[in-house]
């Protein structure tokens, strides 16, 4: 049996949260500007949670 949509969009969500963490320090690492970074990994935050929720359900169709 398939993966249910409200695990994957769970699973998209707790995985995006440290990506994004990531992203974030390590641009901060790069520029020392808090605003830029936070602000990018924003865009980073919600662009690629969408883009991962997609793949996952692509996923769940293939045996």
């Amino acid at each position: 049996m398939g993966e249910s949509r409200l695990k994957s969009l769970a699973k998209s969500f707790t995985f995006r949260i440290l990506a994004s963490l990531m992203t974030v320090a390590v641009l901060f690492m790069f520029t020392n500007n808090t605003s830029l970074s936070v602000g990018f990994g924003a865009v980073d935050f919600f662009g690629k949670m969408g883009l991962y929720y997609l793949h996952e359900r692509a996923w769940v169709h293939i045996e």
